[in-house]
């Protein structure tokens, strides 16, 4: 089951914000408000952008320190999914959050019933004595 299933590309859900411009530059804010149950909520990314950053690309610098925080915001939204075993879905109008179901728990390299051994197989002597009578 995939962490993001919207209707919608996630990044139609940010909502960005500027806040009130200092000498050191300008801050700006990305949020993805969501519905945890019946709980409005929100993650927050923030970044900044210095006068000399401004400069750099030559006046495309906040389009293209947007696009940079937009991608780092979308890979801590998928790694917190993933960590806290969450996703998000529905998106009509808002995300919801919801857990993700549980895994049955899966045996390495087995790819079918056929492949996982029988219980009674390959039986392993319990003690130092069996396994000394074993050989």
């Amino acid at each position: 089951m995939p962490l993001i299933d919207l209707p919608r590309a996630l990044e139609d859900y940010f909502a960005f914000a500027e806040t009130e411009p200092t000498r050191r530059g300008r801050r700006f804010s990305i949020t993805l408000p969501y519905l945890s149950g019946e709980k409005l909520d929100r993650l927050q990314w923030w970044y900044h952008v210095t006068p000399a950053e401004e400069q750099m690309f030559d006046g495309h610098a906040l389009v293209v320190f947007r696009e940079r925080a937009v991608e780092r915001f979308r890979r801590h939204i998928e790694r917190w999914l993933e960590i806290n075993r969450q996703r998000l879905h529905d998106g009509d109008p808002l995300p919801r959050l919801s857990p993700l179901p549980a895994r049955a728990p899966a045996i390495a390299g087995a790819t079918c019933a056929t492949d996982i051994p029988d219980q009674g197989q390959d039986e392993q002597p319990e003690s130092a004595e069996e396994l000394a009578n074993a050989s």
